[in-house]
Formats: C-alpha cells, sequence, structure tokens
C-alpha cells in the first residue's frame, strides 16, 4: 500500500488573496496528515502548479481577477481526475453551490472559515482517500456496505452511522456542532445558535427542529410581557 497516500495528503490552495491563503495553509496544517505543497494566486499559477505537483486535493476559491473557480473546477475534473476538490469561498450564490456540486466537489465551504468545520471536513476526506487507495490496492470487487461507507465519506450519501439517510437540507457536521452546542449549554434558541455558530435564524431553526424530530431535543413557547412568545430548544433529560 502507497504509504505516502494514506498518512500525508498535499494540498494545493487556489486563493486570489495571498492574506487569506495563508491564513488558510495554516489551519489546514494544524491538521495532521495534511500539509500544503503550494499557493497559486491566480489561473496560470494554479495551472502550473497542478501540471508541476498533481497534488491529491485542491482547496479552491470562486473569484479570481483573471478567472473564476467554476472554470477551475472543470479544468481539474477533466485533466487531474484524481485530483479531489475543496470548494472554499465566500460565494453563496445557489446556481454556484449547484453547479460546484454536481461538478463533483467533495465538499463546498463558506467564508468566514471556521476551523472546526475545516477539521471535520479534511478528516472525513482523509479516511475517503485511505478506502480508495485500499480499494486500487487491495480490492477487486467491493460489497454495498463498502460502497454506502465510501459514498458517506465522500459526502455523496449523507449517511448517518445507523446506514439512515440525512434528512434533507441537514449536513451532519453542522447538525454535530448544533448538537454538541445544545447540550452545553442545555437550552437554546435560534438566536443563540445563530450567534454561536454563524448561521441565519432560519438555518439554526431547521437544525433545531430535526433534533426534535430524531428525539435529541424538545421545544417549549416561553411568553414574555411584549412580543411574540419565544421557543427555547432544550436537551432532552438524560442527555450529556
Amino acid at each position: 500500500m502507497n504509504e505516502r497516500v494514506l498518512s500525508h495528503i498535499e494540498v494545493l490552495i487556489i486563493e486570489d488573496d495571498p492574506r487569506i491563503a495563508e491564513i488558510n495553509r495554516r489551519f489546514i496544517e494544524k491538521i495532521d496528515g495534511f500539509t500544503v505543497c503550494a499557493i497559486a494566486t491566480n489561473e496560470f499559477e494554479a495551472k502550473l502548479q497542478l501540471d508541476v505537483l498533481r497534488p491529491p486535493l485542491v482547496v479552491l476559491d470562486v473569484y479570481f481577477p483573471d478567472t473564476d473557480g467554476l472554470t477551475l473546477l472543470s479544468f481539474i475534473k477533466q485533466h487531474y481526475p484524481g485530483t479531489d476538490v475543496i470548494m472554499l469561498t465566500a460565494a453563496k450564490e445557489a446556481e454556484t453551490v449547484v453547479q460546484a456540486v454536481r461538478a463533483g466537489v467533495f465538499d463546498f465551504i463558506v467564508k468566514p472559515l471556521i476551523f472546526e468545520r475545516l477539521r471535520a471536513t479534511l478528516e472525513e476526506y482523509a479516511r475517503f482517500r485511505r478506502q480508495v487507495t485500499t480499494w486500487q490496492e487491495e480490492q477487486s470487487t467491493v460489497e454495498q456496505s463498502e460502497i454506502d461507507s465510501l459514498l458517506q465519506s465522500a459526502g455523496t450519501g449523507r449517511m448517518a452511522g445507523n446506514g439512515e439517510l440525512w434528512a434533507k437540507g441537514i449536513d451532519k457536521v453542522t447538525c454535530d456542532k448544533v448538537l454538541d452546542l445544545l447540550n452545553r449549554r442545555g437550552e437554546v434558541t435560534t438566536g443563540t445558535v445563530g450567534i454561536e455558530l454563524g448561521m441565519s435564524r432560519s438555518t439554526a431553526r431547521r437544525y433545531l427542529e430535526y433534533l426534535v424530530e430524531s428525539g435529541d431535543a424538545h421545544h417549549d413557547q416561553v411568553y414574555g410581557t411584549v412580543g411574540r412568545p419565544e421557543r427555547i430548544y432544550r436537551r432532552q433529560r438524560g442527555d450529556a
């Protein structure tokens, strides 16, 4: 087995802002098993580094003065099919996200970057890479359970640990963060979750309601002296 692939994953950062690229580099290299092999700040540098280094993983922005990330993503998928891509960008346009997902990104992370979100993705990517390497070098056929595991690691299946698909619009990493916050606080509101985790109140409500449906939380209406009643989400009794 290729020990270099399993123990050491090189990452090419393609980001036009050198300051942000450096921050991303520091974050990535804080995670065991990952190192940044180069930084490219424009299309020419990106294509040169891709050709010379052939990195297993690219962290790619969307906005560039001379091109755009979706064009580079298409180029990578066409010319370097063995290179995976994580989009890390301030772009939030629905069409951009849809195109990136359809083109085969491993993940799509929106700035400002939250370190724990990046770490969860890279750790999942490392598991995915190990499994792919094992299949290519040691197995000629695979079972359905192994396929499901690979798709889960790749983010394609979005499957829970019990094998059930996660609800539409629910990301496991984000859901785990919301649940962790709820367990630490004991009770939260959509506003609390939004501020702590950097998401909108509507997104926070979606995840909290999902936790209620899954039995990990319950909610109560709290009536104040003025204005609408506020919904308080509490962890289930007996939860850590």
